[in-house]
């Protein structure tokens, strides 16, 4: 180990961490006082005891729920998503203490429910105040903690500019170790190549390191025991990236089944399911008075159905009927192969986008609610069954996904298709480019989330309203 040792914060961590964990415990108590102080009721025997057990039950929970575990580069969600489940752990046994006890009617009910909630706010904010004068300090280059990294491929290369991005997080790189000569030009601007990985435990015992990254893939397992084996000793913390970084691209997330731990390859967020499901209902409510009067327009024109199904593909590559108000004359199917078989420029057209601009098989109301949009509103049926979202990929057909999309195929089947999306709200059918559509796709399906889900869902408004490159 290096001869020479500074004293700084780290070499106190255990006893602030202590004085902190204890501080928690005390605030829950005290807020608990100052809520009888603010509200004006008085402070009893039993309410003494109760801040003593919850003082004793905070202390435990708080320390099982690992809240004083390092947070370096860990966003503030993390920490309080901890300190409600800790909390929440202390709140349940006091509830069944008082209900066993049969002293909650000894408790004003506006306290209770007010420290309930609160306290976990009121922790919080002590968290963040202290989080954020230790981040001025470690932006400033002071509270530093040092780490190595094992290996020189584009998960050592992404976690170092990770790091490299946050300053604040307290950690200094101070280069790779990886068989082979460095991977790295310096024109890529990374930390240096300190060697191979046996010099590893050399390095350790004579300079010292607060992290150890291995970054190897998974086929080296060897390998890594080997540094397992051998540093474990040398007084750093060891963290192994797993080489599932490229899966990310098919929108996978860890899970675990029992003590095995999963890549779920098959993601359904909740919340945007709620989303889909409250916000297709509500606009089908609003707009039913429209929707009768285009399927009674639609019907007066021609007799024909007022509903089509076209099979697109869905998540995982199932097919579904997607659901459009009928644009089109009886006969189009009829009509296409005779269009393209005697016009070669529409034939061209059809095989590079699957469109035709002046498509004669368009009816009178057909080339209004294309126009408008207004032809994909039963749509939101398909959403409600769980078949579509409000915002995803275009939905596409067989031929067109196997022509393609091709090596992106996986990427996407990987979620719903939407009835809009980034290619509504930027070029919509005005593109002779496929690619361009498929590249747009792409760009949803490693982006997507609920605020660029907003986003879009206004700039579709907006093009509803302008009308442009629809037909």
């Amino acid at each position: 180990m290096p001869s020479k040792l500074k004293i700084g914060l780290r070499d106190v961590s255990g006893p602030l961490v202590r004085i902190l964990h204890f501080i928690d415990s005390f605030c829950v108590v005290f807020f608990f006082w100052v809520l009888h102080v603010v509200l004006q009721r008085p402070w009893l025997y039993l309410h003494s005891c109760l801040a003593i057990v919850s003082f004793i039950l905070a202390l435990v929970s708080f320390h099982a729920f690992q809240l004083y575990r390092p947070w370096r580069g860990k966003g503030y969600y993390k920490e309080f998503e901890t300190i409600v489940k800790g909390w929440g752990a202390v709140v349940g046994i006091v509830l069944f203490l008082l209900f066993c006890l049969k002293l909650s009617d000894r408790f004003s009910r506006i306290i209770l429910l007010s420290w309930f909630f609160l306290t976990p706010f009121f922790l919080f904010l002590l968290h963040y105040g202290a989080r954020s004068v230790l981040r001025r300090l470690r932006a400033k280059g002071k509270n530093m903690r040092s780490a190595v990294i094992v290996g020189a491929g584009d998960i050592a290369k992404k976690l170092n500019e990770q790091i490299e991005r946050t300053p604040w997080a307290g950690i200094k790189v101070k280069g790779f170790f990886a068989n082979g000569e460095n991977t790295f030009s310096p024109a890529e601007n990374v930390s240096p190549f300190l060697g191979p990985i046996s010099n590893l435990k050399d390095y350790l015992e004579n300079n010292g390191a607060d992290y150890v990254y291995i970054t190897l893939p998974m086929r080296e397992e060897k390998k890594i025991y080997e540094i397992l084996l051998g540093c474990r000793t040398l007084g750093s913390q060891i963290y192994i990236i797993l080489d599932i970084y490229g899966y990310s691209l098919f929108n996978a997330r860890m899970e675990t089944l029992g003590d095995f731990a999963l890549l779920n390859f098959n993601p359904d967020s909740t919340a945007k399911r709620y989303f889909d499901v409250l916000f297709s209902a509500f606009i089908l409510s609003l707009t039913l008075p429209l929707t009768l009067l285009v399927s009674l327009f639609i019907k007066l024109e021609d007799g024909g159905p007022v509903l089509y199904g076209h099979t697109r593909i869905a998540r995982a590559g199932n097919r579904f009927e997607c659901l459009k108000f009928r644009t089109m004359y009886p006969d189009a199917a009829e009509k296409l192969k005779g269009i393209l078989a005697s016009d070669p420029d529409a034939k061209k057209e059809w095989e590079r986008s699957f469109k035709l601009k002046n498509d004669p098989r368009i009816t009178k109301v057909g080339k209004f609610l294309r126009k408008t949009s207004l032809d994909e509103l039963p749509q939101f049926i398909n959403v409600l069954k769980g078949e579509m979202s409000v915002v995803g990929a275009r939905p596409v057909v067989q031929e067109e996904l196997h022509d393609y999309y091709k090596e992106n195929r996986g990427l996407y089947c990987s979620i719903k298709p939407g009835i809009t999306g980034p290619w509504q709200i930027g070029v919509r059918s005005d593109t002779e480019d496929y690619d361009e559509r498929v590249e747009l796709d792409k760009w949803y399906i490693l982006n997507n989330g609920f605020w660029v889900d907003m986003k879009i869902i206004f700039k579709t408004a907006w093009c509803m309203i302008k009308r442009k490159g629809a037909y």
